[in-house]
């Protein structure tokens, strides 16, 4: 075996040995996350340590034949489960979706179809003289292989569409760059590169995940406070509007009910706020119970707003104990983002004293503000 493959491999084992001990020790990470994370480390290592075994035992006495045969197995079968994986850590809930079930079983019977067809050589063939040798149907195990990256990058992008993640994108690069390195490992066998190659990967996606969820408010899923600061300094230039929002009496749905029916009522005006909005701007929880929309275009704002207050009344039905939204806006015009927001919360609060107006004398109201 080639000193160079040796150092690679090695190489290769310390990344993954920091890495699972970075993730065992992270905070920010939940225990679904780091069982997938940690899985997934695993895996790669388990498969390029089968994949020294493979080169040392080809050749060998034939009493090596069967370590030969096992370890181009499991390289072969394992391969799209270290995509599976890291499919698994990208939702931070603990149920399991339906599609990524379906991608479990289609990997249990890539392992049963592999397994089935070893004495035939399809996939691949190791001889009685212990010599290993690409089978005839070995674009079998290129095309999962290919599909469980597919599957990766098309689930990130939309976990990433989900939580407004600006750099979804950036995942099309990284598999690009995976799969021309397998192109190259599958034109010239002897380099060896690509578990070197998913290292990396793997390391660039745990950054990638971390740099996501951080710009995420853990209760309600919208973009935190910090990711509000950083994208107004850029809405200055670029223009837009503003719109915030406040939940009306939400000190008395605590004070009433108790906090974790005031986190629910959140989440679920959260909710209602990214489906009218996400669309069209960013959504952000700025503070306990006040929120705010950054809008690319003015335009949009009437028919988001129409369509909050429909989904508000909507889930007022089964939660009856949804309080209402006041909001109010301002548009970006070149001033400073302190002014703006200033501006917004003052049509914000006529919405509020419109309210306390209609309750006491029941007296129509009008202003720039509403109350849904």
């Amino acid at each position: 075996m080639d000193s160079y493959f040796f150092i690679l491999t090695t190489i290769d084992l310390f990344v993954l040995g920091f890495m699972s001990l970075l993730t065992k020790l992270s905070e920010s990470l939940n225990k679904k996350q780091k069982r997938g994370f940690l899985l997934a480390f695993a895996l790669i290592a388990c498969i390029s340590v089968l994949e020294v075994i493979t080169i040392v035992v080809d050749g060998a006495p034939t009493g090596c034949r069967w370590l030969n045969i096992l370890s181009n197995y499991l390289g072969f079968g394992l391969t799209p489960a270290v995509a599976l994986c890291l499919v698994y850590v990208l939702d931070k809930k603990s149920i399991i979706r339906r599609g990524f079930k379906a991608a479990v079983c289609c990997e249990g019977a890539y392992l049963l179809f592999l397994a089935a067809t070893l004495p035939y050589g399809l996939v691949f063939s190791v001889s009685r003289e212990n010599l290993y040798a690409r089978g005839e149907y070995f674009y079998i195990y290129v095309a999962m292989y290919y599909a469980a990256m597919l599957y990766l990058m098309v689930a990130t992008v939309r976990t990433a569409t989900a939580f407004q993640n600006r750099s979804r994108t950036l995942i099309c690069p990284l598999t690009l760059f995976l799969g021309a390195a397998t192109v190259i490992q599958i034109a010239l066998p002897s380099l060896h590169v690509t578990w070197l190659c998913v290292t990396l990967l793997s390391v660039l996606y745990y950054i990638y995940c971390s740099e996501m969820w951080n710009q995420l408010d853990a209760l309600t899923g919208l973009l935190n406070q910090n990711s509000y600061l950083n994208r107004t300094a850029e809405m200055r230039r670029s223009g837009g509007v503003l719109v915030v929002f406040d939940v009306d009496s939400f000190k008395q749905i605590n004070d009433r009910y108790g906090h974790l029916q005031g986190d629910v009522c959140l989440a679920e005006i959260a909710d209602c706020i990214k489906k009218a909005y996400a669309r069209c701007g960013y959504c952000y929880r700025i503070g306990g119970d006040e929120f705010c929309v950054l809008l690319r275009d003015a335009a949009d704002e009437a028919r988001c707003a129409a369509a909050l207050r429909s989904l508000l009344a909507e889930r007022r039905k089964e939660i009856t104990l949804l309080p209402t939204v006041s909001l109010g806006s301002a548009v970006f015009s070149g001033e400073d983002v302190v002014t703006v927001k200033d501006r917004a919360d003052r049509a914000l609060y006529c919405a509020k004293n419109e309210l306390k107006a209609r309750a006491a004398a029941a007296m129509p109201a009008g202003g720039s503000g509403e109350k849904y």
